[in-house]
């Protein structure tokens, strides 16, 4: 802690004991006080009544006062660090009763001499008032600083931090002032506590550190602060450093405005002083165990990061600008703008190797976040970083967007959540102060940009861009901070945007005072390289010559991007080695089938659970019912299928994750992979213990948020493709609000970034009469978005089906995403069940079903097939049953995408003379049928087959997903099941 007991001791304890004994009896009758005292009582303000109120309380020996080592009391240290004001004496005091007030009182002497109690008084209320003038500059000092590099922030003073407020005036400024310590002086004027104050949390840096709660991680930040280390502090070489990096960020970005005039970059003019802060966490980093740092950033700036941050030859961006591709011509994608393009690097400092990879995004800005958090969590766990010290993630933001996106509090959300926490991420703002074209008074409600992160009690740096010392300063503290709290932490570079949005806009438009004052404002490397003349650091001639070398640089890499090749595709390394660019069109089922006893004996432990767990009843007898059906290897069910698929892979030694709302139990009650001791809660789960040596089993109830942890899933599954990595979805049309992680990386990232993915979406889908908001997972938004065999699209009616489709994803040499739309009603329902054989040796996931009934007429004699999708096949299926109809045959389509239509040819090639049927539960304009509709024609007219092409059975079109009245939706149904089932 910085403040000592000794400091804490004379502010309110070297009189403590007599002032307190004072003040209570000033409380309980005011006259039985000396009129001087019942005058100084009288007179305190609030935070000074708060002050001695706290110090009746207190409980410290002689023996603690005059030991300096002795232990700390938190509660009286946690007035020095601080709460805010308004509280002023929070916590303050524990200061001392009586027992100890002549040691303390004798060293009070020792200063002052022989005081008179007036002058005691006067010293006390003195040293009052300083500590929570001390306080106050803590908790607000950043409101008085200078962040705004173009000085167009026109700030009052904040009142608080005005020494009048606390009774000081003029003539106060040179009376020496007991602070024992704090500071770091033993006293001080008040002009130079001032000095200090202002020059510590009102410089170009400021700090929000307050409002954190932890009273060690705010201590570290108060004594890094007021330790005396400041940005002053650097050595030639530092300083020498610093203009470098300065240099090649602005001269990158002036060499591409010479080259390439008018053509969008998204330059990081402005901005320039967060290459060498990147720097700097990089090295400090390094030194503190770090080894891999996954970045995620939006558009400005990326170009710099990727060429004097990540390393990408300069050659290789400059052939971009040309139209040149960025990966082998061999390697087939449909590519992305230079400007969104990840890439990977190793960069030594002095033995310290850190791996960085940044991730690919959109222009969806900060999207990217909780893509970057997965997969920091995944290498952390391949690296078995326990401590979270060597991965880290790295989040570079706009201002603009990071206080307007809500992703960004979703992510944030996660940082300290068990299934999801990394340790701490370092978030570095850009702030141009300006969002496109809108002002922040137009942008945020709050202060700052970055307001939002104290959610989490990050601390906050804000610093002014143009001193980029200071951003360096700032940059290993936050490093510092993360590694050892391993906590998020925030720095705010408050700076502007030298051209418009991008290269082409024309920014005095909408903002002609700003652009005014940009104009005629200094790059930040001419600022520094002029400190750095004035300092003797450098002369100018030295100066000229750094930027001239880099640029002569800059031309030959130009010259060289000519003829510039990339030499190899990188997305197949690492973890990913060994698989293939291979699509999804063609059966590709993998071995997916498991040995019978294997099965049986898997089955048994997942039923098993320790002697002395008191298990629900209701599960226990769910659990004597799945080992009947295990020891006949008849009527499993969809959760015990779904089980013995996690745990056969976890027996071979594929890691399972699984996250989403209730998934632990299942929103259905169905699943109880976490089962709760009834006594303690204490938590069992059976796929953990399935052998000894088997692989990690995870499965987390997530926050309520589907944006950020579907993101957060699919960049685990990016960093690791030898894990079955699974999100559920509480209903499906949740998926809602993860679309554009849907949209914009899930469907899209393989063609656009050649990065594969296995993520599984679960999406429980079907019309049961639940309303509007819970039947539909939105299959045609899924199946407009298939090209390319970008993904796969499933809809399973049997559990053997669903045993398979799961081991597919990591048994096939390459890697897709899967929609899985899942049942609610089938998952007990009776027909429902599969054989254990379907799932033995040899079998395997079936993209298409074919008729199972063996009563029907003969083939020729069929006179309509109905193909359908999903659970309507049971609705279906009964209705023909209870009807006794011969003639209609029923198809499931399990598979929607890739369509599978030599399946399907093989199907209806046994009909030759049916008419087709596309039925569905949907509405016409949702669903599968506009999809469908003319694949199926094109299977007919392949195989020759004179139904030509199919007709429509279901609900009729509706702007909502389904009715909200029971009795409506019943009618509904009855008519599709005997529309789809009736031939006229």
């Amino acid at each position: 802690m910085s403040a000592n007991l000794e400091q804490t001791s004379f502010l309110f304890g070297s009189n403590a004991g007599y002032v307190a004994e004072l003040y209570a009896s000033y409380l309980s009758n005011p006259a039985a006080v000396d009129p001087s005292w019942n005058s100084f009582f009288q007179d305190l303000d609030e935070d000074s009544r708060a002050v001695l109120d706290e110090l009746r309380g207190a409980s410290w020996t002689v023996s603690d006062l005059e030991d300096p080592k002795a232990k700390r009391d938190p509660v009286a240290e946690s007035f020095i660090v601080g709460a805010p004001n308004g509280a002023a004496a929070n916590g303050a005091a524990a200061a001392m009763n009586g027992p100890g007030n002549g040691a303390m009182l004798s060293h009070a002497q020792q200063v002052y001499g022989g005081i008179s109690p007036q002058q005691l008084r006067a010293a006390t209320l003195d040293s009052i008032r300083a500590l929570m003038l001390i306080r106050v500059f803590r908790v607000r000092g950043h409101m008085n600083a200078h962040f705004d590099p173009l000085g167009l922030e026109k700030r009052e003073p904040h009142p608080e931090l005005d020494p009048a407020t606390y009774g000081f005036g003029p003539d106060d400024l040179d009376r020496p002032i007991f602070l024992n310590y704090s500071l770091g002086l033993e006293t001080a004027t008040l002009r130079q506590i001032l000095d200090i104050l202002h020059k510590t949390y009102c410089g170009t840096i400021g700090v929000e550190f307050m409002h954190i709660q932890d009273p060690e991680e705010k201590a570290w930040i108060q004594e890094r602060i007021e330790g005396g280390r400041n940005h002053t502090d650097f050595t030639v070489n530092g300083k020498r450093a610093i203009l470098e990096r300065l240099t090649a960020a602005e001269g990158f970005e002036k060499f591409l405005q010479l080259k390439y005039t008018g053509t969008k970059r998204f330059g990081l003019e402005g901005g320039e002083s967060m290459i060498p802060a990147l720097e700097q966490i990089l090295k400090r980093g390094g030194q503190l165990g770090l080894k891999e740092v996954v970045v995620g950033m939006a558009h400005r700036g990326r170009l710099n990061v990727l060429t004097n941050f990540m390393g990408k030859p300069f050659s290789a961006v400059f052939s971009e600008f040309q139209g040149n591709p960025s990966s082998p011509q061999d390697v087939q994608g449909s590519g992305d703008v230079k400007y969104h393009l990840g890439t990977s690097s190793d960069r030594d400092f002095n033995g310290n190797i850190v791996h960085l990879s940044l991730t690919a995004n959109p222009s969806h800005l900060e999207w990217v976040n909780p893509v970057v958090l997965g997969k920091v969590r995944a290498k952390q766990q391949q690296r078995r970083d326990l401590e979270r010290e060597q991965v880290m993630g790295v989040l570079i933001h706009g201002d603009a967007a990071f206080a307007g996106q809500g992703i960004v509090a979703e992510t944030l959300g996660l940082s300290e959540l068990r299934g999801y926490r990394t340790g701490g991420t370092m978030h570095f703002i850009i702030n141009n102060q300006i969002g496109f074209t809108t002002n922040p008074t137009y942008s945020r409600s709050g202060v700052y940009c970055s307001d939002m992160a104290k959610m989490v009690q990050a601390p906050i740096f804000h610093v002014n861009g143009d001193d980029p010392e200071a951003v360096v300063h700032v940059s290993r503290i936050a490093i510092e901070f993360r590694q050892k709290f391993k906590r998020d932490v925030v720095i705010d570079m408050v700076c502007y945007r030298r051209h418009g949005h991008n290269e082409g806009d024309e920014p005095g438009f909408t903002q002609p005072i700003m652009y005014k004052n940009i104009r005629a404002h200094a790059t930040t490397r001419e600022l520094y390289a002029r400190q750095l003349v004035s300092e003797n650091v450098i002369t100018q001639a030295e100066g000229d010559q750094i930027t001239q070398d880099f640029m002569k640089k800059l031309e030959g890499e130009f010259e060289a991007s000519s003829t510039y090749k990339p030499n190899k595709a990188d997305w197949l390394e690492g973890k990913w080695a060994g698989l293939q660019a291979q699509g999804a069109d063609s059966p590709h089922r993998g071995e997916t089938g498991v040995d019978i006893d294997t099965l049986k004996q898997i089955g048994f432990k997942l039923c098993e659970y320790p002697k002395d767990f008191a298990i629900n009843s209701k599960i226990a007898r769910q659990l004597e019912a799945k080992k009947k059906t295990l020891e006949s290897g008849e009527g499993i069910d969809w959760a015990t299928a779904e089980a013995l698929a996690y745990g056969t892979l976890v027996a071979e030694g594929t890691g399972v994750r699984l996250s989403g709302q209730d998934s632990g139990r299942g929103t259905f009650s169905h699943r109880h992979a976490v089962m709760y001791d009834q006594n303690t809660e204490e938590k069992y789960i059976p796929l953990c213990h399935v052998s000894p040596d088997q692989a990690t089993f995870e499965v987390h109830d997530s926050p309520l948020s589907e944006a950020a942890v579907v993101g957060y899933e699919y960049g685990y599954s990016l960093a690791e493709p030898h894990n079955l990595v699974l999100w559920e979805a509480q209903f499906g049309d949740f998926a809602n609000t993860a679309q554009t992680i849907i949209d914009q990386f899930i469907s899209s990232g393989e063609s656009k970034w050649l990065r594969m993915s296995g993520l599984v979406l679960l999406l429980p889908h079907g019309y049961e009469g639940q309303g509007p908001e819970h039947s539909s997972a939105r299959p045609e938004r899924f199946l407009q978005m298939c090209a390319e065999d970008n993904w796969q699209i499933c809809n399973v009616t049997t559990p053997a089906n669903l045993f398979h489709v799961f081991r597919r994803q990591i048994r096939r040499s390459f890697r897709k995403p899967l929609v899985l739309f899942t049942p609610k009603s089938l998952l007990r329902h009776k027909l429902c069940i599969s054989d254990l054989s379907e799932m033995g040796p040899g079998s395997t996931f079936h993209r298409v079903l074919g008729e199972t009934a063996n009563d029907l007429a003969a083939n020729d004699k069929i006179r309509r097939i109905v193909v359908c999708s999903g659970k309507v096949y049971y609705d279906l299926l009964q209705e023909r049953m209870s009807r006794g109809i011969k003639d209609v045959v029923i198809l499931r389509l399990e598979q929607l995408y890739p369509f599978p239509k030599d399946a399907l040819a093989a199907e209806f090639a046994k009909y030759p003379n049916a008419e087709l049927v596309w039925c569905q539960e949907e509405p016409e304009n949702q669903g599968a049928w506009h999809f469908a509709d003319r694949r199926l024609e094109a299977v007919l007219k392949d195989v020759g087959h004179k139904a030509g092409r199919p007709s429509y059975v279901g609900r009729p079109a509706t702007a909502s997903p389904a009715t909200g009245l029971l009795k409506r939706h019943n009618q509904e149904q009855a008519k599709l099941l005997d529309e789809a089932l009736t031939v006229r």
